[in-house]
């Protein structure tokens, strides 16, 4: 074999040395713009725990609105305006005569709304459930929305309104106010809601821009509800005594005949970890149109 064959001298070594060399920083020039693209599709603004449950105990809530993990952008929905119901304790109607409003109450902004406040001295007995509210933007790619503001109330396990209901008009208890952190989450302390005849197991929430501007209802910039899985809802009935009422008022009903859920549930349906023994963790992602 002539040595010509494979010896073609420096100049064509360095060629071919160089053209390799070209190739390599092409490719990676490649590689570097997908990786780019990749990281532009993948979005940003929620927390994953939004959308999955875990534990013993755990229902999937089937909440809309979180982004997969394979690179797609985020999605999200308007949650729907519901009524704020008899007993919002927001300025808008009247308990007694007077004007109920818990929002202008000394110490309505906390955490744990488990006692009243404002020289009121009850405190809600239940199973302790912790409320997470995921503040999102629609018009941002499901952005977080911080610095806003939640109030959220409910009934106790008796079914009673606290201001409102017979035996609790003097207490303010489940009532509280709550601003959203940086990473548009709200978390209430409180105690799994009771079932009353006529509805569905629930939560009523307000959203406003800010802590300042939730002291009257005028400023609210958007009212909903939140619903409970059926098969945590009857773990709790039936295993705290607490809530004997709920046990029949629950076997009464279905979301197909509540007034409010009737139309469904998607976007309104939290997620649920937890058990009876430790309490539980609900979890809800609630978009706005800011």
């Amino acid at each position: 074999m002539n040595r010509h064959d494979h010896d073609h001298g420096l100049e064509h070594d360095l060629h071919r040395l160089l053209g390799i060399a070209n190739s390599r920083r092409r490719a990676l020039r490649w590689l570097g713009g997908a990786g780019a693209l990749a990281l532009v599709g993948c979005g940003g603004g929620e927390d994953d725990a939004a959308s999955s449950s875990s534990g013993s105990g755990s229902s999937d809530g089937g909440s809309a609105g979180s982004g997969s993990s394979s690179g797609t952008a985020p999605t999200c929905s308007v949650i729907p305006e519901e009524t704020a119901g008899p007993y919002p304790g927001d300025g808008s109607n009247t308990s007694g005569g007077s004007i109920a409003n818990a929002l202008t109450l000394s110490g309505i902004v906390r955490s744990d709304i488990r006692a009243s406040v404002a020289g009121a001295s009850g405190v809600a007995q239940g199973v302790p459930m912790s409320v997470v509210i995921d503040l999102v933007n629609t018009n941002a790619s499901c952005a977080d929305l911080s610095g806003y503001a939640i109030y959220l109330w409910h009934c106790d396990a008796a079914g009673r309104y606290s201001m409102y209901s017979s035996g609790v008009t003097a207490e303010n208890y489940l009532r509280g106010v709550q601003a959203t952190g940086s990473d548009g989450t709200a978390t209430f302390s409180t105690i799994v809601p009771g079932c009353y005849s006529g509805r569905m197991p629930h939560m009523h929430f307000e959203v406003y821009r800010s802590t300042g501007t939730a002291s009257q209802y005028t400023n609210k910039l958007r009212t909903s509800q939140i619903a409970f899985p059926i098969d945590i809802c009857s773990a709790v009935y039936n295993g705290s005594s607490l809530y004997s009422a709920s046990v029949a008022n629950l076997a009464r009903f279905s979301f197909a005949t509540d007034n409010v859920f009737s139309d469904g549930v998607t976007t309104q349906l939290a997620t649920v970890t937890g058990d009876l023994a430790n309490g539980y963790v609900a979890r809800l992602q609630v978009g706005i149109a800011a």
